[in-house]
This record gives C-alpha cells, structure tokens and sequence, in this order.
C-alpha cells in the first residue's frame, strides 16, 4: 500500500493534464466528474494510507519515485515522505479539498470557463499535496512555488476584471519576497550539510550548531520569510484580503486547507532547526501575536463578508504561530485541522449567501435570510461557533483552549502571549457574530435569486459536523484526558512542558477563556441585534470612526507599502521611461552600425580602389614601422 502514496499527487495532476489538453472538447458534465473525482480517489486514496499507517506501527513511510537530477553529491529525487505530519495534512488537503470541488461543481456551473477553474483548482491542490509529501527542500520548494502560481490563477480568475488581476499580481508578488528569503535559507543549508535532504538535515543539525547558534536563528530565520509570505502573517499579510477576489471556492481552498498553512507546515516540518534558535522561535510567537491582534482588530470593522472571513483566517494562522513560537507543535497543527473544517465552511457558507444575492458581497445590505436559507443558516452557525470557540460543545474551543493554556503555562509560554490570545478571542467572537447577525438576522434588503442546491449543501452539512466533533479526539488534561492527536503526533513532534505551578489551575483558566468567547458573542447580540443604535451611536464619535476607519484600513499596511515601495519605484519607472539604462548598450549598437556602414562603403567593386588602399596601407605600416 506505501508504494501508491505517488498517486495521491499524481491523481490530481493527472485531471488537471486532462482538463488543460481536453477540457474545452468533452461535455461540460465531465468536466466536475474529472476535476472533483480525481481529489476525491486521492482522499480515498488518503485514508486507506492512513489506516495501513496507523496499523503498521512504524514512525514513516518512504518511496522514491525517481532520481531528479544529479550534480557532483548533490541528487535530490523525486521522493516522499509520510509520517504522522505530512498524514493530517493531506487528509485535509485531499478531504476538504474535495468537499470545495464537489461544491465548485453547481456553484461555478454557469462560467464560461468551467474546465479552466477546475483544472486550476486540481493544479492547486496537486501542488500542495507535493509540497507536504517532499522528503527534500528543493522538492518542497516546488511546490511551495507551484502553490503560489496557481494562486495567481486562482485570484485573477475573472481577469477581465482589472482589480482582480491586480489582486492577483498583489498575492504573487509580495509572497516572492518571502519565497526569496527562503531559498537563501536553503542555499545556507545545502552549503553546511550538504544535501536537502530533511531527515538527514535534521539529525545533522544538532550535531553541527549548539543552540543559539547565529547561523541557526538566520537560517531559521529565512524560513520565517517564507512561512510569513505564504501564510500571510506580518508583515507580508496584505495580500491575502484582496485575494478575495476569486471565486468562493478558491477563498476556501486557499484559506482553509492549503496554502496560507504551508508556512505552519514548514515551521512544524523543521523545528529541529527552531529549536536551535531560541531568538527565532520567540519571533514567531511575537509574529503570530501581533497578526492574531491586528487582523481581529480589522476584521471588526469590515463589512465585506468574505473580508470579514480573510482577516479572520490571519488571525487564526496568527493563532498557530503563536503555538510553534512556544513549542506547542501539536497544538499549532490540531488548530490548522480544526480550522481548516470550520473555515472552508464558512467561506462555502457566504458563497452560498454570495450566489443567493446575486453577488452581493456587502452584509449591511444582507439580513433575514435564517429562515430563507435555513442549511446555510445553520450549518453558517455551526462554524461561527466553532470560530468563536463556543466552549464545549464545538472544535475550535478544544483547539484553540489547548493554545490559550499552552501559551501560558509552557515553557516557552508567557503572560504576553497569554493576554494577546485570550484579547484576540473575545474579538473573534465579537466580529464572528456580527457577521452572524447582520447577514442572517433582521429584515431582508435585497432579494434572493438564487437558492444553493444539494451538492452545495452537502459539503456544508459534513463540515458542519467536523466542526462540532473534531474536537473530541483532543481534550483537555482536567476533562477525560484525551490526547488522541498530541499522542498520535508524539513520534514526530516533541510534546510539550508543562509549567507544574499552574498545572492545578488550567480549570480556571478554561473558565475565564469560555467567559471571554461568551461575553464576546453577548456584546455582539446587543451592539448588532437587540440595540443597534448602540453600534450606530458610535459613529457619532470622532475619535471612536478615527480608530474604525484605522482599523478598517488593515492599519495603514497599505498604504505604507504604497509609499515605501510602490510611489518610488513608479517615480523611478517614469525617469527610466525612455530606457536610460539601456543608452549605454544602445550606443554600441549604433557605433557598431556606423563601424558597419563606414566599412560597405569600402566595397566599391573598384580594382583600382583596392590597389590603392593596398598601397596606402602598405605605405603607412613601412612608416610605422621606420618610426617605431
């Protein structure tokens, strides 16, 4: 059976060959078949691996497919890799991915390029299936790239729209830069070790550099570039709320299960090398704070449904690198599950809105649709419960409790982390059910012209359910002590310390976090439901709409990098408009043209001439030639 894990990529690689070469020429019908049943045979694929995994009793599985290329020792191959990590990840890459191309299916039935999105899609999805799989970091680093460029083709998929062509570049461009830091890290890596390889990086590394080595926090550091481009933390998020921009699904695909989590993966898939790097590791949790912060903030003040969804994803993946940054690695890829399930529901959710409104976007001009839409309502429920860590009863609470307590009493926990966690809780639940409310509650503004059918439905009731009973293979130490998945993860990733001092007192700390999520969704019910002249009192104050229209500007980000980066480099374009720098080789082509022409002159046809010039010639040599 470990000799098929080549399929699991393969398969959707296959259907995107064939809707690419053939998908304008077969009938429409079988453009889904192909798209959504390649992802689905590779999540089949998936779980029958994973059974056998889990039932082999070995720490991995290895299969080399074949050698890549070869350069003096350097011969990476085409190789993967399957332990307990790369499991999860594919399980939700294949699954959920799934679920997207099943709802892709009636969702993007009426477009004109029906075979082009699903082939992008199975592309996506291949890519990232081989990103997770690699045994070596160039082969990850494939497709780490080939992720980012069909993410250009996902985002600009109605490119004739010129805002989502420049969303597209937008995305493409800034996630380079942390791409480029992270190749610089793999170059100093194959300089030390040799190889690519991770496996053997990661025994090697510990026998190389003692801990807070400077050539280890760099090139731990250098991973950080390229895991905060792709999952778009500070200070390279600004692409990922104007990815928006595509279709529904791809917001979910990109969101919940694949790219914007590749950089938790790289951090879990080498914190050997973070763990060498103290001052690296602090940066993350630093990094995943302040994004978890910052992107609450703005999602609070967003109207936008599915912007509201985007900054809510920054600020969640803010939440598992806040978990890596202190070591709770378990707990950092057990939210990443969770989220992946509640976040691509809620992105299917307003897709579904979307399409019902005739595309409406704006939630202030939604409302009354909880009896109109009911699946949706409540499937769109279950996920903002999940998303508000609703305590007990869903999977985000066990999820993101277990980062809450771990950001405090671990080892490398603190009382900051702490603090920003529990604060970006209450604003989850705050900016989660004002969405609630403002989309699904109240009188009905614009009408439905659309209702969601059953294979858009179906793929929102089982998300539904992962929402609520994921969370149950993980419970906490003072409940039924259940560690299913920490456990199931021990064999890769070290489980974490526990601080003794606050061991007795995790029950009150559960307390206070279901208090804050609790409190938070009340705060939303009178602001936005029961008393919305509250809400409205508050545009009444200038300095509240001052701090609003802040936040709402994604904290100036923007408009930051506007004018470091972009102003300057169109002011240097228009300078450069007429090719200055080009004068230089221009002029040799021109001295070279006039060479030219100055020399055909010569070429009269002329005996004469030409015995002329002999003497001439012959003349000034012999007097070069006295003289010298």
């Amino acid at each position: 059976m470990e000799n098929l894990i080549w399929l699991i990529p393969a398969l959707p690689f296959t259907g995107a060959l064939l809707l690419i070469l053939f998908g304008l020429k077969m009938p429409k019908q079988l453009v889904p078949v192909i798209g959504a049943g390649s992802v689905g045979i590779a999540a089949l694929l998936t779980i029958l691996l994973g059974i056998r995994f889990l039932g082999s009793g070995v720490v991995f599985f290895h299969q080399q497919v074949w050698q890549w290329f070869q350069v003096d020792a350097f011969n990476p191959g085409i190789a993967f890799h399957l332990d307990a990590l790369s499991l999860v990840f594919i399980f939700v890459i294949t699954f959920v991915g799934f679920l997207i191309h099943l709802y892709s299916a009636e969702f993007m039935h009426d477009d004109a390029d029906y075979s082009r999105f699903f082939a992008s899609m199975n592309l996506f999805v291949g890519s990232m299936l081989v990103l997770v799989l690699a045994d070596n970091l160039l082969l990850l680093y494939l497709g780490w790239e080939g992720v980012g460029l069909c993410s250009y083709l996902l985002i600009g998929f109605w490119y004739k729209e010129p805002a989502n062509g420049y969303a597209a570049r937008k995305a493409f461009i800034i996630t380079r830069v942390g791409d480029t830091a992270m190749a610089i890290g793999l170059f100093l890596l194959f300089q030390h070790f040799g190889t690519l390889n991770i496996q053997e990086i990661l025994i090697a590394a510990p026998q190389a550099w003692p801990v807070g080595s400077q050539i280890a926090v760099l090139v731990a550091l250098l991973l950080v570039g390229g895991a905060v481009g792709k999952s778009a933390q500070l200070p390279l998020q600004t692409w990922l709320p104007d990815a928006m921009a595509g279709p529904s699904p791809v917001s979910a695909l990109i969101h919940a299960a694949t790219m914007v989590t590749a950089g938790v993966y790289l951090i879990s898939r080498t914190y050997v090398l973070f763990e060498l790097a103290p001052t690296a590791q602090l940066v993350v949790a630093i990094i995943g704070g302040a994004t978890l912060l910052i992107a609450g903030f703005t999602a609070l003040t967003q109207n936008d449904l599915k912007r509201v969804l985007a900054y809510s994803t920054i600020s969640q993946i803010g939440y598992m690198f806040l978990a890596l940054g202190v070591g709770a690695w378990s707990a950092a890829v057990f939210h990443f599950m969770i989220h992946a399930f509640f976040k691509a529901l809620l992105f299917l959710g307003a897709g579904a809105v979307i399409m019902a409104l005739h595309h409406e976007h704006d939630m202030t001009l939604m409302g009354g649709l909880r009896k109109k839409m009911p699946v949706v309502f409540w499937t769109f429920l279950i996920g903002s419960a999940s998303l508000a860590a609703v305590p007990l009863i869903t999977a985000g609470f066990y999820s993101k409790d277990q980062i809450l307590w771990l950001g405090l009493a671990g080892e490398r926990g603190s009382i900051w982390f702490y603090l920003a966690a529990l604060l970006g809780a209450f604003v989850t639940s705050i900016y989660t059910f004002r969405m609630v409310f403002i989309t699904f509650f109240g009188e009905s503004k614009t009408p439905i012209s659309h209702m969601p059918g059953f294979w858009m439905k179906l793929p929102l009731v089982v998300l539904a359910i992962l929402s609520l009973a994921g969370g149950f293979i993980e419970l906490p130490h003072n409940f039924i002590h259940m560690t299913l998945f920490s456990d199931y993860l021990a064999p890769v990733l070290p489980v974490v310390l526990i601080n003794e001092k606050l061991a007795a007192m995790e029950w009150m700390f559960q307390l206070i976090a279901a208090a804050v999520a609790l409190s938070g969704i009340y705060i939303a019910y009178l602001y936005f439901l029961k008393k919305p002249h509250l809400a409205h009192n508050l545009t009444r104050n200038k300095t509240a709409m001052a701090l609003r229209d802040f936040w709402y500007s994604g904290w100036g980000f923007d408009a930051l990098y506007h004018t470091l980066f972009v102003q300057p480099y169109v002011f240097f374009s228009k300078v450069n408009k007429g090719d200055a720098i080009d004068l230089f080789y221009t002029g040799i082509t021109a001295v070279t043209q006039k060479l030219h022409h100055l020399f055909a002159r010569t070429q009269t046809g002329m005996l004469r001439t030409y015995m002329m010039g002999i003497l001439v010639g012959a003349f000034l040599i012999l007097t070069l030639s006295l003289l010298l």
